[in-house]
């Protein structure tokens, strides 16, 4: 869901602060006169950005799953990062190379159920109650009986993901719950166009450097340290597609038709099947996830969720990218003194060590 909020409010952000020692915008022109340097879109290393890995092994009913986390810091209260839709564990990675330099705390990201190299029986059941209870039973297999004083932090999808957790009690340890850039009213009028924004996505790539440049000339990730790191927790190798084969062009999602007098049902799927055959040779990286498939979870997600959130007994953060983005139910929190609310009005600046953190937490 984080991607599609993102292209509705590109709009309404802020530009992004200067670099340091960029200088004014004199210095900046003169910067840019002359061929420019080609970006690097290559991958880097999940290890450049975390401490170490593990695979936490859960026992349910419906046989043993494995959850992929990843960890860093050794002292401290521990932050347990949920991702949005469609992304990853890794999609923390910039933000937990940023934070554990300036706190002393451990960090653990959680490759959500279907996302990223989570591995489980049941990959279709993306509810809110089943996601929830699996960030309980992680905690429970990783911690025991004695967890650690615990801080759910979770952006849109994991936003929701970590309010529902928190209101079922499932953390004994819980000291606190951030929600980051997901409100119900904004989250509930994306849903209607979510299936559009999915569609106009493409559906593979040629490579993994081709998937980063979509993602950052696309405004789908922002930043591009951060989008080197986490794509490849986005898309994987088509089955069966090892290496790029061939070099014929195909333009993705696009098959002439035919009649079906001129050619029978069959050999017309038999020809659709062939090319996405060499679609995959020639474009062998596709999504991890279908989330055009999990839209009976979306309601279940957002529906209520203002409410659940200040409900929370627990001391508990909305972060915002817009001061505009509040909706009714957070609204009337906070004239109730639910909520208080704090403005960073302006670009944010990176001369301060506070703004910096923050670009690196939302953008």
């Amino acid at each position: 869901m984080s991607a599609l909020e993102k292209s509705m409010h590109l709009g309404r952000l802020p530009s992004r602060p200067p670099l340091p020692g960029s200088g004014g915008s004199q210095s900046g022109a003169k910067m840019r006169m002359g061929p420019g340097r080609k970006r690097d879109f290559s991958p880097v290393p999940w290890s450049q950005y975390f401490e170490s890995m593990e695979d936490v092994e859960v026992e349910n009913e419906t046989g043993k799953d494995t959850f992929r986390v990843y960890k860093s810091g050794s002292e401290g209260p521990v932050l347990l990062l949920l991702h949005g839709g469609g992304h990853s564990a890794l999609s923390w990675a910039v933000f937990t190379a940023a934070i554990i330099s300036r706190v002393q705390c451990r960090i653990v990201a959680l490759d959500l159920r279907s996302h990223g190299e989570t591995k489980v029986k049941n990959s279709e059941d993306l509810s809110a109650e089943t996601m929830a209870k699996d960030v309980g039973n992680v905690v429970e297999a990783m911690y025991g009986d004695l967890p650690p004083p615990i801080m759910l932090i979770g952006h849109s999808m994991g936003g929701a993901i970590a309010v529902h957790t928190a209101s079922s009690n499932l953390v004994p340890s819980l000291l606190g719950l951030c929600m980051i850039d997901v409100v119900e009213g904004t989250a509930m009028d994306a849903l209607n166009s979510m299936q559009n924004f999915l569609r106009g996505r493409p559906k593979t790539f040629k490579s993994l450097e081709n998937a980063i440049e979509w993602s950052v000339k696309s405004g789908q990730i922002r930043n591009l340290e951060s989008a080197r790191v986490s794509m490849v927790g986005q898309v994987k190798q088509c089955e069966g597609i090892t290496s790029p084969e061939g070099s014929k062009s195909i333009v993705e999602g696009i098959i002439e038709e035919e009649e079906e007098d001129e050619e029978g049902s069959e050999s017309v799927n038999k020809r659709k099947k062939e090319d996405d055959m060499e679609t995959k040779k020639d474009h062998p990286y596709t999504w991890r996830i279908e989330l055009a498939k999990t839209e009976k979870y979306w309601d279940g997600w957002f529906r209520g969720l203002s409410n659940l959130f200040l409900s929370c007994p627990i001391p508990k953060l909305l972060l915002l990218a817009g001061v505009d983005r509040l909706d009714k139910d957070l609204t009337i929190g906070q004239m109730q003194g639910k909520l208080s609310r704090n403005y960073a009005p302006g670009s944010l600046s990176v001369d301060r060590e506070e703004d910096r953190i923050m670009w690196k937490l939302i953008f």
